[in-house]
């Protein structure tokens, strides 16, 4: 089990009088949840949050644009990328921001997204690098999957902070690869902790000089990086690991002017770890490096230069779904009980559990015919993410996370205790 990544508390923002002349190029799209699955309090820590992402940040004409775009029953832009030209005034307007209520249609909203993503008329620009941070409660009336994986294939770089109680297997496939460095499950009160490094993130990812992946099917996957070289002053070596079996690793050597290559033959729902080493005889370039994912089903490419384009993979059937509800309860300082609703498909089930803040993940095993089990070995007044995963026969797996605290004292009393106007969103 992967969690937040970094610590750093950042009390304040010194702004900037403008973006620097060396200031990265990039459109910047936030995604919040404004529907009523999030509570008011919830809402206005999200709230607070973004405006202290993007405080800090170079925005301006010849550097980032922001644009914040709403989850609700239909999508509803903030304000377009075009608006504000400077961190306070992007700052100004998230905190001037309503909440819009309705239904949580986020498959709809990402779709949306992505046409003002590449929308000249919604003030976003050809050519530069786009990056989505997505802000979710965890949950969803409506598919995610596709629409995302459209953004991604567009070479759109996907951010997921999650406060709430969403699959970590589906949020990690929505986010781009490597996912644990890419979604972040965090509660809300605590989403100062991941300022700093998401920050750094979403600068790095608009850097133009980045390697990326898309296309991603059973059995290959795209990759793309602007020019670095040129056919006379080098050449690139790639490099392709299979993350289960290093000694498989795979080398391509490519001309200068080369600018994309698809690996194919690969193993399905495998992950590799890629490297483009630019081989320069005039300077110095640093290799640039990323983690790929091939899909369960569908085909691949045809050649390695071309193909048909991705082929999704199909939709687990709905028998194969899985739990729809985890319940935490008798939290004690060192145990927690936990039980979902059985699935009457599954093989067997699997909790993995581990303390947000970071440390060594633990994992039960649990047989079909149960349905709840006891962690042990907890420590006291400590915050766990609970993920419970149901198998099936198809050798799919389908989970859902939800968090636990146990209390520091000896006495029991309700794990992870309500904020203020905060309710049970069900998972």
């Amino acid at each position: 089990m992967w969690l937040p990544g970094s610590h750093h508390l950042e009390l304040n923002t010194h702004l900037s009088p403008g973006p620097p002349a060396s200031a990265p190029q990039g459109d910047l799209l936030f995604l919040l949840d404004s529907s009523a699955s999030v509570s008011h309090y919830e809402f206005s820590r999200v709230r607070e949050f973004v405006g202290q992402l993007v405080a800090p940040l170079p925005l301006g004409p010849g550097a980032l644009r922001a644009s914040l775009v709403h989850v609700g029953s239909q999508p509803h832009t903030e304000f377009p990328f075009s608006q504000h030209s400077s961190g306070e005034a992007v700052q100004d307007a998230v905190h001037a921001a309503a909440q819009r209520m309705g239904d949580t249609n986020t498959g709809l909203a990402l779709a949306y997204a992505k046409e003002q993503l590449f929308a000249e008329a919604a003030g976003a620009r050809p050519g530069v690098p786009k990056v989505l941070v997505w802000v979710t409660d965890g949950g969803s009336s409506d598919p995610v999957g596709p629409p995302m994986q459209e953004l991604k294939d567009l070479g759109v770089t996907v951010f997921i902070v999650s406060t709430g109680r969403g699959s970590l297997l589906e949020l990690s496939a929505a986010a781009s690869a490597p996912a644990e460095q890419h979604l972040h499950f965090v509660d809300v009160d605590d989403l100062h902790i991941i300022l700093h490094t998401l920050r750094g993130a979403i600068l790095d990812a608009m850097q133009p000089q980045q390697l990326r992946a898309s296309e991603v099917t059973s059995s290959s996957f795209r990759l793309t990086w602007p020019p670095l070289l040129t056919a006379n002053s080098g050449y690139y070596v790639l490099e392709l690991v299979p993350s289960a079996e290093p000694s498989a690793a795979r080398f391509q050597q490519l001309p200068g002017n080369a600018t994309h290559w698809t690996w194919v033959g690969l193993n399905p729902d495998s992950e590799y770890d890629v490297a483009l080493v630019p081989e320069s005889n005039e300077h110095l370039v640093r290799p640039q490096r990323l983690r790929v994912r091939t899909k369960l089903g569908g085909m691949g490419l045809g050649a390695a230069d071309g193909g048909a384009g991705p082929q999704v993979s199909p939709a687990p059937p709905t028998e194969e779904a899985g739990p729809q509800r985890v319940v935490i309860s008798q939290a004690r300082p060192r145990s927690l009980s936990v039980s979902w609703a059985p699935v009457q498909a599954a093989l067997s089930y699997h909790v993995l559990f581990g303390p947000l803040q970071g440390g060594v993940a633990q994992r039960v095993e649990v047989p079909a015919g149960r349905n709840s089990t006891i962690l042990q070995g907890l420590a006291p007044g400590t915050a766990y993410l609970v993920t419970v995963t149901a198998a099936f026969r198809s050798g799919r797996e389908s989970a859902l996370s939800a968090k636990a605290c146990t209390p520091d004292g000896p006495r029991p009393r309700a794990p992870c205790p309500e904020r203020p106007d905060a309710r049970d969103r069900g998972p």
